[in-house]
């Protein structure tokens, strides 16, 4: 049975995180009525049959990037959020009212002059070229959205897929290479004050949970112990397991404090 919204309207619902529920239905909508738009504008006949039915498109769009916006930024109070989504994710809603409020003027203006016999009027003519030049802004502005958004959640997740898994022993504890920590005896290094230097062969020999490191911005973290607590989740953490994690850390963090004083407290030494 599904629970009611809790921590907000926009935080979450069903014990799930609201903003991954409700984007898609801005980033599918939005560039479809507005692709719909530039296609009305070019072939003013087809306005009379799907102009009422682009226009809703959009209006749904519209308000799903709203609820979207507001949604992200709960999100972002618990795990955090990447910059460059942040900044797109905030413009486009007001875009989207903009083309939508276009638009609208646009075919009300072509009723008007159809009414009056006229196939295009000078004044739907010129609004059409403008709602059409702001349907491809707010199509490429969207475009931008999904794909940050799809490369923080998932840039570490699929580049990790590629790495090789360290085997763990029959023991079912990590095999240990000749001239290098074992895992436990890292954990007990880091943040301890003591730091080595590793080169990445040694970073990749550390790509499993029970024995994770990391290199971020030129230098090695154990984050095995940060697997369980990250609020984000264990698979963003797996995901930079035995690689180098800098592009999807400072795409996800970049800027931030909290995210950065926390990673301190694993780190063992620097890349060589």
């Amino acid at each position: 049975m599904l629970r009611p919204l809790e921590s907000g309207i926009f935080d979450s619902i069903a014990g799930l995180p609201l903003h991954p529920l409700v984007v898609h239905f801005a980033v599918v909508l939005l560039p479809i009525a507005a692709l719909g738009l530039v296609v009305l504008v070019a072939v003013p006949k087809w306005a009379d049959r799907f102009g009422w039915l682009t226009l809703a498109g959009l209006a749904a769009g519209t308000g799903a990037a709203f609820v979207a916006k507001a949604s992200g930024e709960a999100l972002a109070a618990r795990v955090g959020n990447p910059a460059s989504h942040e900044s797109s994710g905030d413009v486009l809603p007001w875009l989207a009212v903009g083309l939508l409020v276009l638009a609208g003027i646009w075919f009300l203006l072509h009723r008007t002059g159809r009414r009056a016999g006229r196939t295009r009027s000078p004044g739907a003519a010129v609004t059409g070229v403008l709602t059409a030049v702001l349907a491809l802004v707010v199509t490429g502005v969207t475009v931008v959205v999904g794909h940050t958004g799809a490369q923080a959640a998932w840039a570490g997740v699929t580049a990790g897929a590629d790495q090789p898994k360290a085997a763990p022993s029959s023991s079912g504890t990590p095999t240990r290479t000749p001239g290098s920590p074992s895992a436990s005896a890292t954990s007990g290094t880091a943040g301890s004050g003591t730091a080595g230097s590793y080169t990445m062969a040694d970073v990749a020999k550390h790509a499993s949970a029970s024995s994770c490191w990391t290199a971020i911005n030129g230098k090695v973290y154990n984050v095995t112990d940060w697997i369980g607590q990250h609020p984000g989740g264990q698979r963003a953490i797996l995901g930079l397991c035995g690689k180098d994690g800098s592009a999807a850390f400072n795409g996800q963090h970049g800027g931030e404090r909290r995210p950065a004083s926390e990673l301190k407290q694993f780190l063992i030494g620097t890349l060589d």
